[in-house]
């Protein structure tokens, strides 16, 4: 709602005489709550009620966190809107306050996410790991209860309900990558939909679209997704990018890495790059071996 919020206030800035209708939706991602993301079908149970509205035009755009949409697109609808990039960083937030490295051995970390739990296991084998859902306040409640001794969760979403005060250790490449698009709203239209597609155009961020282009060719090309081990975070400075990839299985045990930088226009033979290497690596068959 916060996100959907937002883009319905840039709307109003950039065209006043608009009317911003939200349609509140609840999805299968927001119901089912005791089973495990990648045991379910992943990210994607976000998005489908919300498609399905643009689908039938009872809605005009669907807001989504970019990282909840698989890397396929839904034939007839298109996400060519991206706005300017939170915080794509990773959170921990620890009853003790201290961070992963100081955690007293056999602490319980809560966290829904394989690539969270891949990388964290990778740093600290001595952790346990169960999972987590619900969203934001709950799975905080939940900590602060003594369920966990630590969660991880997205600086982004912390950062827009104002709780960010709360978070113990911000978790930042190159040791720790994010989930790609992480911390990017998505503003998804029908294709060919061309008065609805200009109103929305003015809220397009070009590095960010670059960045999300980055990160969504890699998984896209390593047939990864949210719910499998797999983080890829992308830089701009100047004219140059620089895409930083990594896979691994969810015991930690096998971390895999690549990175590429050259011209920003060379985007996607960097990501191209990025991938081949990692699948050269073997990420094929860890990645084969949970799906």
């Amino acid at each position: 709602m916060w996100q959907a919020n937002h883009v319905a206030g840039l709307l109003r800035d950039q065209h006043p005489d608009l009317e911003v209708e939200l349609l509140p939706m609840v999805t299968q991602g927001d119901i089912i709550l005791d089973q495990p993301l990648a045991q379910i079908g992943g990210k994607g149970l976000f998005i489908k009620e919300l498609e399905r509205a643009l689908l039938r035009e009872d809605a005009d755009i669907a807001v989504h966190s970019m990282k909840d949409l698989p890397v396929q697109g839904t034939p007839g609808l298109v996400v060519d809107i991206v706005l300017e990039r939170a915080n794509p960083f990773d959170a921990l937030l620890s009853n003790s306050g201290q961070g992963i490295v100081e955690l007293p051995a056999g602490s319980l970390v809560g966290t829904s996410s394989l690539r969270r739990q891949c990388q964290l296991k990778s740093v600290r084998p001595d952790l346990e790991v169960a999972d987590l859902r619900g969203n934001v306040n709950t799975r905080i409640f939940k900590m602060q209860d003594g369920d966990y001794d630590a969660i991880i969760l997205a600086c982004a979403g912390l950062e827009r309900l104002g709780l960010d005060q709360l978070v113990t250790e911000t978790l930042r490449p190159p040791k720790w990558l994010p989930c790609a698009s992480q911390g990017t709203i998505g503003v998804q239209s029908r294709e060919g939909d061309k008065a609805v597609n200009r109103l929305i155009l003015p809220l397009l961020h070009q590095d960010t679209a670059l960045r999300t282009r980055a990160e969504r060719s890699v998984a896209t090309l390593v047939q990864g997704s949210c719910q499998l081990p797999l983080a890829v975070f992308a830089q701009t400075h100047d004219s140059q990018l620089r895409i930083s990839g990594l896979v691994g299985t969810p015991d930690g045990q096998t971390v895999l890495r690549s990175e590429s930088s050259g011209e920003a226009s060379q985007v996607d033979s960097l990501s191209a790059k990025v991938a081949e290497d990692l699948l050269l690596q073997g990420a094929d068959k860890i990645i084969a071996s949970l799906t």
